[in-house]
């Protein structure tokens, strides 16, 4: 069947994407670092949208004009790290200018990894699903840093290969990904005041949602419908909101839940299962499940209390 023209190309392997960026078959079948600096007529990029079946890991000293990825653009035109996950859509039919380089490019494919503890731990790095508008900053140091494990991986693959290269670059690997988590803690911090304000607009959505009858006909907020809400994605989300207050996304909403059922339970003659289903419960055992271990008290002896 012939793959319609707008839908993304998909690179099942590294050699793919070698091919397709005019680079000769990678070092190893399963890791690639490409260093637009040896391969001054490689765009490491490839043209129009396309999916990865590996991980890619890339830094680009500047972003100009603005690039695309997924559904956002670049905010920013100083550059710095970009994280994909495999299946990931990349680019666009119609940017013509997305063709921009990046001054490394580490792909990795999840094979590479298997029998490794990494091989499960690379999903619990967020940033792999955060958008591009949510891309990592790097100041000068933390660039060399950055930059100096990429050419301890660059050294480690162009020598000559035998049965430590891999335990080696995989910790290289970890390495960059424990300092991009670093690096990122230190963004929440620096951009305190954007997230301040992202953080008064989700206090702001869900009173809205709660005061409103949305919570009736849609149910209890989802972490998604916020992230929606906010033009983020889930993961930066829950991940700034941990920064800030100690707790991701589900907690926060938990604890909006809880402030309203209070709120309701002490000021309303709502019965305990009204409550539930105005605060978008559908049983309302969950609910009751769900106070009790926020408050230790259950709906009815919170209610109580205030007689």
């Amino acid at each position: 069947m012939k793959r319609e023209e707008n839908s993304p190309h998909k690179f099942e392997s590294l050699s793919d994407a070698h091919r397709a960026l005019g680079l000769p078959k990678p070092l190893h079948p399963l890791i690639s670092l490409i260093n637009s600096a040896d391969n001054q007529n490689v765009t490491s990029r490839p043209p129009g949208s396309h999916v990865l079946s590996f991980y890619k890991i890339s830094y680009r000293p500047k972003f100009s004009p603005k690039i695309k990825y997924g559904q956002d653009y670049y905010d920013f035109d100083e550059g710095g790290l970009l994280f994909a996950s495999p299946n990931q859509v990349i680019g666009g039919n119609n940017d013509s200018n997305e063709r921009e380089c990046s001054l490394y490019t580490l792909l990795i494919h999840p094979d590479f990894l298997w029998n490794y503890p990494l091989a499960k731990k690379i999903k619990q790095y967020g940033f792999f699903s955060y958008s591009a508008n949510e891309a990592l900053h790097l100041s000068d140091k933390e660039r060399t840093t950055i930059i100096s494990i990429f050419k301890i991986i660059e050294e480690e693959l162009n020598s000559r290969i035998d049965d430590f290269s891999q335990d080696v670059i995989i910790s290289q690997i970890e390495l960059l990904l424990n300092y991009a988590n670093r690096f990122y803690k230190r963004q929440f911090i620096t951009r305190k005041a954007a997230s301040n304000h992202l953080l008064q607009k989700l206090e702001e959505i869900l009173d809205e949602y709660f005061t409103g009858e949305r919570s009736l006909s849609q149910g209890i907020p989802t972490v998604q419908y916020l992230s929606e809400k906010l033009n983020i994605s889930a993961s930066y989300l829950s991940d700034m909101l941990r920064s800030l207050t100690g707790q991701n996304a589900q907690q926060h909403i938990h604890n909006k839940l809880i402030e309203k059922a209070k709120e309701k339970l002490s000021t309303t003659s709502l019965s305990v299962s009204e409550v539930a289903y105005e605060l978008g419960f559908e049983h309302p055992q969950s609910f009751s499940k769900l106070f009790k271990t926020k408050t230790n008290l259950s709906p009815l002896q919170f209610r109580r209390s205030f007689n």
